[in-house]
């Protein structure tokens, strides 16, 4: 009789609850991978942590991000009241 080992495991929604990989956040704003990547290159776009060869984006972090490229809407030159 052979005996199976249960290992368990720390499921990856526990450890990494409110942070999105970059692929997801790429779907997410509808941009692509490459896209984030030349952000992250200029130091523009949302604050990321690497972890080995992946990247991760703390939800909270990128709607801050978002928030403060909020910009008012432009009033039209000509435009009734």
């Amino acid at each position: 009789m052979t005996q199976q080992r249960t290992t368990l495991r720390p499921t990856k929604t526990k450890l990494l609850s409110g942070w999105i990989s970059r692929l997801d956040l790429a779907l997410e704003l509808g941009v692509t991978v490459e896209t984030l990547r030349r952000w992250e290159g200029l130091r523009f776009g949302p604050p990321c942590v690497r972890a080995g060869r992946k990247v991760y984006y703390r939800r909270d972090a990128v709607q801050d991000w978002l928030t403060q490229q909020e910009m008012p809407n432009p009033q039209r030159a000509g435009a009734r009241r």
